[in-house]
């Protein structure tokens, strides 16, 4: 059996699979309002996997962010949990929780090797162009500046199994995916690999998100710095931004019923937000040289019908381009990842 423990910011997530065509056996989690109540959580969901002790073989484990060192698969060892803690200070929102997963796990299942797949995993490979940051270089050498890209295990998933319900090859299309949930980014694919991702250095980059800004000015983060500091900035980027910057709620569901109140703010932040997917569909496009399919996924991606029409209004190059709504599944990604690994 493989199990996947999936530590996100507001939820716990974990599937047991067994057999060569990984059947899901048990499936689990729960949604944790509080970070305090966090580690107390995790532990009740582990102690219900303690049982399969004997019978699982390895446990993977989804790492938001692996920084230069770590872009594919690595075994988990005391010294890769160390350069892991590093990278906390560049995904706040996720690397934390990645990690407390990772020692809670490590202590309940002591024998049993455990894999990180990480989410930029998928973005190794961007063209230069794509990737490179116009900054000096001896900055960009020491400090890793460069865009990794984030969601890539949901995003390489949900591309290949858009390809499959199209009949066609993975790597002869031009897909335009679109994970949009509390994160969001837009990935653009050509054939079989990823070309340009919305998100960059960090998580915080690209697209309007619930307590994210996306991209903004540079000038106004030094103004922050300026007028607050620099952990102050960082509060105020990661969970006070965004959706919930401008009318108050981070929570899409509650956004869409104060717009039906007539809740102007609310109105107005989806507006945004709806306009900041729109302006990467199209750039995309244009760098795709067109649109084979275009997939939305994550909790409003594929969880909003009326979402995902108010995106699609009146952008005519989308006329010819197959749009489908994908559920992603990166547990059932990252157990794939890790099946046929040497432990």
């Amino acid at each position: 059996m493989i199990l996947i423990l999936n530590c996100g910011s507001q939820s716990i997530k974990w599937k047991l699979f067994e057999g060569r065509k990984l059947k899901p056996k048990r499936v689990g989690g729960k949604a944790v309002s509080k970070a305090k109540n966090y580690p107390q959580v995790l532990e009740e969901e582990l102690a219900k996997l303690e049982i399969y002790q004997d019978k699982i073989s390895v446990i993977g484990h989804r790492v938001v962010h692996g920084g230069n060192k770590f872009r594919e698969p690595v075994k988990i060892t005391t010294e890769v949990l160390k350069e892991l803690k590093r990278l906390n200070k560049l995904a706040p929102l996720h690397n934390p929780f990645n990690i407390l997963g990772i020692k809670k796990s490590r202590k309940v299942f002591r024998k049993i090797p455990q894999i990180a797949v990480f989410d930029t995993e998928f973005y190794g490979k961007l063209p230069s162009k794509a990737s490179n940051y116009p900054l000096p270089e001896d900055l960009k050498g020491k400090y890793g500046f460069k865009r990794y890209g984030f969601n890539g295990i949901s995003h390489e998933y949900v591309a290949k199994e858009g390809a499959k319900t199209l009949r066609r090859s993975f790597k002869r299309l031009k897909i335009i995916t679109c994970h949009l949930g509390g994160g969001a980014s837009i990935t653009a694919i050509k054939d079989g690999k990823a070309i340009d991702t919305s998100m960059g250095f960090t998580p915080l980059g690209g697209l309007v998100m619930m307590t994210r800004p996306g991209n903004i000015d540079p000038g106004i983060i030094l103004e922050i710095c300026r007028n607050f500091s620099v952990e102050k900035a960082d509060e105020i980027l990661n969970f006070e931004s965004g959706i919930k910057g401008i009318c108050g709620y981070d929570n899409m569901l509650k956004v869409l019923d104060r717009i039906k109140k007539k809740d102007k703010k609310a109105k107005l932040a989806l507006d945004i937000f709806i306009y900041s997917v729109q302006k990467y569909i199209g750039a995309y496009h244009a760098i795709l040289g067109g649109c084979d399919l275009l997939i939305f996924t994550g909790a409003i991606g594929s969880g909003s019908r009326k979402i995902r029409n108010m995106i699609c209004k009146n952008i005519d190059i989308l006329k010819k381009t197959n749009v489908l709504a994908i559920q992603t599944d990166e547990e059932l990604a990252i157990a794939k990842k890790i099946k046929n690994l040497k432990t």
